[in-house]
């Protein structure tokens, strides 16, 4: 049979996006983010420990814990499970993401696959109601459910975009989803919060751990309920392929032949994987900053818990702003102009952190604020920059591995991290040495030739760069 393209069955290019359908497109980063934020950043980590702990022998609300747990007869340190846990996730989603992006790309139905992996994971993340006593095995089996479904459906969603803006549009309609994912996140972690301090009692630590699960529910519940925005509001669109396919087949295997097509032909796009590499660099500072600033406050600030919880606060909210600040930004000097100088506000953020003083909360608190500026902006305009470099036809697929730049790599900064602090001994010196991955992808992305590669990708270029 004749190799035929699917572009060749779309009579006509296909409708622009409406206002309505942008809202839905940004909805979706609103109900997510409540996942990252609060199941991730702050509750699931100390929930499942505890309950691994128990299953360990320990009693709760133990100063220490050295008792073992044996899943499928491996025998592991109970404070060692929730880290593993997180490793093996990270690694499942390297080989998932890119083939739900070349799944995405083949399908006429994109936002129902965004809705099975977002009700995936919302429901798995609502089951922790059911995690209680020493289910660790399940909380480990429901956190790989919906931390997978989490990054799959993510790489569905940002397969929009190029569908959703034009290119001088694109930073513009990034941010705003962005920044909503920052207010949204944060606010279901304020409620959350609130609802911990006024319903927790002294010396009850199970009050405290009933409390913690109900909140991760709260989330799954939250995630599942604003998917249907943009469910009703987004709309599906005709497949364009980028090269010619052969036969049709089932989704599924035109997605592993897809993803096949793509690995043997990505050297056609050197420039597209070089600002991936970049990003790769960059971005791994800033997870890591995330991941340990926590650890930083405690160990060598000796800061006090509310001061955390505030600042962790701080920073959701002063994201929203920070992102529509930068996204504003970006339509007068470029997004990559505005990236590369918020990788400059980046490395001055992580050297003043290095001369906080201990014990101070203001200080911390400022720096939080700071970062908050200067996050949501980074990872917006980052993520509508590299929807410029991708060939048409291919944006789910590039999206998962972006997406595997994003967290398949998040262990090299926090290694970094942990070596530096070996051989220093010093939390400080460990977080200073972050400044490498700022430096060094500043420098890599400024190396790329941003309008080389959108063109060579067979697209457009903005007005501004």
């Amino acid at each position: 049979m004749a190799e035929v393209t699917a572009a060749t069955t779309v009579d006509a290019a296909p409708p622009p996006s409406t206002k309505r359908e942008r809202t839905g497109w940004y909805m979706y980063d609103w109900a997510n983010s409540a996942f990252q934020t609060t199941v991730i950043t702050v509750f699931l980590g100390p929930f499942l420990t505890t309950v691994t702990e128990l299953a360990a022998g320990c009693a709760l609300g133990a100063d220490e814990c050295s008792g073992r747990v044996h899943p499928f007869g491996i025998g592991i340190a109970a404070g060692s499970f929730y880290p593993y846990l997180i490793s093996l996730s990270v690694l499942l989603q390297v080989f998932v993401l890119p083939v739900v992006g070349a799944i995405a790309d083949r399908t006429p139905r994109k936002k129902w696959l965004l809705a099975g992996f977002a009700f995936l994971g919302s429901l798995a993340t609502i089951l922790f109601a059911f995690v209680t006593g020493e289910r660790y095995l399940l909380g480990g089996l429901l956190f790989l459910i919906a931390n997978i479904s989490f990054g799959a459906a993510f790489v569905v969603n940002n397969s929009f975009l190029p569908q959703l803006a034009a290119p001088d549009d694109r930073d513009r309609v990034s941010s705003r989803g962005w920044a909503l994912g920052y207010l949204g996140g944060g606010l279901l972690l304020l409620l959350n919060l609130v609802a911990v301090m006024l319903l927790s009692e002294d010396g009850n630590d199970q009050r405290t751990l009933d409390l913690a699960r109900w909140s991760i529910v709260s989330a799954g519940i939250w995630w599942a309920a604003f998917t249907v925005l943009p469910l009703l509001w987004l709309r599906d669109r005709p497949v364009v392929a980028a090269e010619p396919v052969g036969p049709r087949g089932n989704v599924l295997t035109d997605g592993f032949r897809q993803l096949g097509g793509t690995l043997r032909h990505l050297k056609a796009y050197p420039l597209t994987l070089f600002f991936l590499l970049a990003f790769l660099v960059f971005n791994d500072g800033i997870q890591t900053v995330i991941t340990l600033a926590s650890q930083y406050g405690t160990e060598e600030l000796k800061l006090e818990q509310n001061t955390l919880i505030i600042t962790i606060l701080i920073v959701q909210f002063l994201a929203f702003g920070g992102a529509l600040a930068l996204g504003r930004l970006a339509e007068r000097i470029g997004a990559w102009k505005t990236v590369l100088l918020s990788l400059v506000l980046w490395t001055a953020v992580i050297i003043a952190a290095f001369w906080l003083p201990a014990r101070e909360p203001v200080p911390f608190m400022i720096l939080g604020a700071c970062i908050g500026i200067v996050l949501g902006g980074s990872q917006a305009l980052s993520r509508s920059l590299f929807s410029q470099m991708i060939p048409e036809g291919k944006e789910g697929e590039y999206y998962g591995f972006y997406e595997i730049s994003d967290k398949g790599t998040s262990w090299l900064g926090p290694l970094a991290f942990g070596l530096v602090f070996q051989l220093t001994d010093s939390y400080r010196v460990g977080i200073v040495s972050l400044v490498f991955f700022f430096v060094v992808g500043f420098f890599l992305l400024l190396a790329v030739p941003v309008r080389r590669a959108i063109i060579a990708a067979g697209n457009t270029p903005p007005r501004v760069l």
